[in-house]
């Protein structure tokens, strides 16, 4: 993967919150239980009990965590139950960081691309620019911008305050797309998924999960939710496996993003790269992710769907390079 040195990105489709500290009522699950904990709890306030206990809480908690949570203005959509596993990281601070994305992502610093921040603002930038084009002449309807924030530790959010340990999610609440960039840290040693396309594929597929709010999707499967409740788990996994093929569709299209100028956003994407975006697909599987926290796999808690159905379906958006192919529900909704 390259990209173009000479693209002129757009700061303001980040908002950078690093330094500020988070704060507002906590995640609500149902059940009561809170969100993704770090250090082996379920969440804010909550522990686990050690031995065959725990394991059965982490269990419930997986259950819980891995599908669009259920807050106070409306889902998260998130990568995954990956705050079930405790000890992800991400540190709170009070410091500002060094200087505004506008200054470090600029094309007059040299160095601008060793740093994820503006790697991931130039994914931004490319998704965006593929969706303003592309939503409009598949499902005839205009995209709206949305914004991605930045975080260190914890942040409030329009669908309540998250830590860093529920990873990168998407609010429907306000629209934004969230991540504590640190994750990407614990996606490359701890679940084996390192590469600058792993962190495209994460941001690809939050801003599928903007996609599907923009087009009403996410809306009808709460209520199909709600009408038919012993089927609300497949409903999320058909949900999440959409915004994976959405994902697959713009990695298809990259190379041919550009900025408001016209230059190119990317000037290659290999099979490489493509190889990263499945293996992060698989890391984040929920079969996977049950086996790393210590339980058996149980199909009928999966939420986001197995690290196979994720590969399936990012290889069907990037083989076809056409979202409407990227239809999971059928007839469900």
């Amino acid at each position: 993967m390259e990209l173009n040195e000479d693209a002129n990105l757009d700061p303001g489709q980040v908002e950078d919150m690093r330094g500020r500290r988070g704060g507002g009522g906590r995640f609500r699950l149902p059940g009561g239980l809170g969100g993704g904990g770090r250090g082996g709890s379920g969440g804010p306030g909550i522990k686990l009990p050690a031995g065959k206990a725990g394991i059965a809480v982490v269990a419930v908690v997986l259950l819980c965590l891995c599908g669009f949570l259920c807050l106070g203005q409306g889902g998260l959509g998130g990568l995954g139950g990956l705050g079930s596993l405790g000890g992800l990281t991400g540190t709170e601070t009070d410091t500002a960081t060094s200087a505004p994305l506008d200054e470090t992502c600029s094309r007059q610093n040299v160095n601008r691309f060793d740093d994820p921040a503006c790697v991931n603002l130039a994914f931004v930038n490319s998704i965006q620019a593929y969706w303003q084009r592309a939503l409009p002449e598949n499902f005839g309807r205009p995209y709206q911008t949305a914004i991605t924030r930045y975080f260190s530790g914890a942040v409030s959010t329009g669908c309540g305050s998250a830590d860093a340990g529920v990873g990168p999610f998407y609010c429907p609440g306000d629209n934004h797309v969230y991540i504590d960039l640190t994750f990407y840290d614990e996606l490359a040693s701890r679940f084996g998924a390192p590469g600058q396309f792993a962190q495209a594929y994460v941001m690809a597929h939050e801003y599928g999960h903007h996609v599907q709010a923009l087009l009403g999707t996410e809306a009808q499967m709460r209520r199909q939710q709600q009408r038919d409740p012993g089927n609300a788990n497949q409903l999320s996994v058909t949900l999440e496996l959409q915004a994976d093929c959405y994902a697959g569709a713009w990695a298809r299209a990259a190379t041919s993003t550009t900025d408001a100028g016209g230059q190119p956003l990317f000037t290659s994407v290999t099979e490489q790269d493509i190889r990263e975006a499945l293996t992060a697909a698989a890391a984040v599987g929920d079969d996977t992710i049950q086996r790393k926290a210590g339980g058996r796999v149980d199909e009928q808690a999966f939420t986001h769907g197995s690290a196979q159905q994720r590969q399936q379906w990012f290889d069907q958006g990037y083989k076809t390079g056409d979202p409407k192919r990227c239809d999971t529900f059928g007839n469900a909704l």
